[in-house]
């Protein structure tokens, strides 16, 4: 069963970022980092397409019954889990190469709530619904990618990751997280600016 189906329902949001990562960096994994991930992004965008048509499927789906089907959310979960850690790796927020699945753990993990009941008229309108969080998501990719430069050289020289930096990271890549997740169904909770990644 995935973590996307197992994940128990709570008054928290339903799209949460955890990290468990220690801080440690391997300087030559570091220095090559930007050449190592080009597989997995390569595997992340054809995975992507396919992710894109499910989300359209779902999006049908649930606009006449009310709910994404089991099958079809935890597959754009999965989906949302490998791009956590393919983009965790890449802006410096984990050490470990990450799998080619979105079911193996990873140091900086996504956990999703299993299908809820949605509104319909949330699911019609939710491309324009989620327009604002979407710009506010593209202002904090763009912080995130100063942030892995500025951590690509404070990893190489010194072997870890400055905490405040990967802290900081870690909340703008979950408000962005959810952001995508609201957009993609899996959950109609707006995304939030409170709190921070779980530990």
């Amino acid at each position: 069963m995935s973590e996307a189906a197992a994940a128990p329902v709570s008054a928290a949001h339903p799209v949460r970022l955890v990290v468990t990562d220690d801080l440690k960096r391997s300087r030559l994994t570091v220095f090559f980092r930007p050449l190592l991930v080009i597989p997995h992004i390569v595997w992340l965008e054809l995975w992507g397409i396919v992710a894109i048509l499910a989300v359209l499927v779902a999006w049908f789906a649930a606009l006449f019954t009310g709910r994404v089907p089991d099958g079809l959310h935890n597959f754009v979960a999965g989906y949302m889990r490998y791009t956590t850690h393919v983009y965790a790796y890449l802006l410096m927020l984990a050490n470990p190469y990450p799998a080619f699945s979105g079911h193996a753990s990873y140091p900086v993990d996504l956990t999703v709530d299993g299908p809820q009941n949605q509104g319909r008229a949330s699911i019609f309108f939710r491309i324009v619904l989620a327009i604002p969080a979407l710009i506010l998501g593209s202002v904090f990719r763009t912080v995130n990618e100063v942030i892995a430069v500025l951590g690509w050289f404070y990893s190489l020289f010194t072997g870890h990751m400055s905490a405040g930096m990967r802290d900081l990271s870690a909340w703008l890549m979950r408000f962005e997280l959810q952001t995508y997740a609201y957009v993609f169904l899996l959950t109609n909770r707006y995304p939030t600016l409170a709190g921070a990644p779980t530990a």
